[in-house]
């Protein structure tokens, strides 16, 4: 069996999912998606290259069938973008993973930070799977235009 990084976005299990725990077979839509668009820049591509999403929301992706091997919550700094904006955006190289057994059904926000300059808040922005798929070959990109 190969290994699989697949990222499970928060909303996505909010909205539709099912929680599960390590050892339990699942069977998700999968596309690919950037490596740094989840845990940021400068991600080690040689360890999360080929990594996939589960994506309930768009028609055509492949069910993968696998094994759940671990789960990490991912965690990310987010920034105001402007003085008083209410508008947050990812800061680089604040991506964080804590070692979980099960996946939360609902994810929490931090706490916006108070003082001065631009607040700062702490987001679980979703779980990254290890999925092992047997007989799993490189996933092709498709162009979905």
């Amino acid at each position: 069996m190969a290994v699989r990084w697949v990222f499970y976005e928060s909303w996505q299990m909010e909205c539709c999912g099912t929680p599960f725990s390590v050892g339990e077979e699942v069977s998700w839509p999968l596309e690919p998606v950037d490596p740094e668009d989840v845990l940021g820049e400068g991600c080690d591509e040689e360890e999360y290259g080929g990594m996939l999403q589960a994506e309930w929301h768009s028609d055509g992706w492949p069910e993968i069938t696998g094994r759940v091997r671990a789960i990490q919550l991912v965690h990310r700094m987010y920034e105001e973008t402007g003085p008083g904006s209410r508008t947050f955006g990812p800061m680089p190289g604040e991506a964080s993973l804590e070692n979980v057994d099960s996946c939360p059904q609902w994810f929490g926000h931090g706490e916006p930070s108070a003082g001065p300059g631009p607040r700062r808040e702490r987001v679980a922005t979703g779980v990254l799977v290890a999925l092992d798929v047997p007989g799993a070959a490189p996933f092709e990109s498709r162009d979905r235009s």
